[in-house]
């Protein structure tokens, strides 16, 4: 597999993970049949993507990259179908999570 293959492996796993996250939520803690079924799907498929992308990218650089994908995503997604607050500290902090994470694929 080439990289730039493993690299959109990568993010399709963040994404996926992202939505993993949200069908985790709409569970209900597993007492909604549907979206536990979806949570569960979900996570064997991010599972498998990066799976796939670590047999050819840096561990520590992949994982990196691929949490914070999931960490801003989640707090995304939480934003905007939760209503979760948008306060400046959580706003800045996400910045520099996308900052960090830049800067380790950059780097890389």
């Amino acid at each position: 597999m080439s990289p730039s293959l493993a690299w959109l492996f990568l993010v399709i796993s963040g994404i996926t993970d992202v939505a993993w996250a949200l069908a985790t939520k709409k569970s209900a803690g597993f007492t909604e049949p549907l979206w536990a079924v979806v949570s569960l799907v979900l996570l064997v498929v991010f599972i498998a993507l990066l799976t796939k992308a670590l047999t050819v990218l840096p561990l520590g650089t992949a994982y990196a990259v691929w949490t914070g994908i999931g960490a801003v995503g989640s707090l995304v997604a939480g934003i905007v179908f939760f209503g979760e607050s948008t306060d400046a500290v959580r706003l800045t902090f996400a910045a520099v999570t996308i900052l960090g994470v830049v800067g380790l694929k950059v780097s890389s």
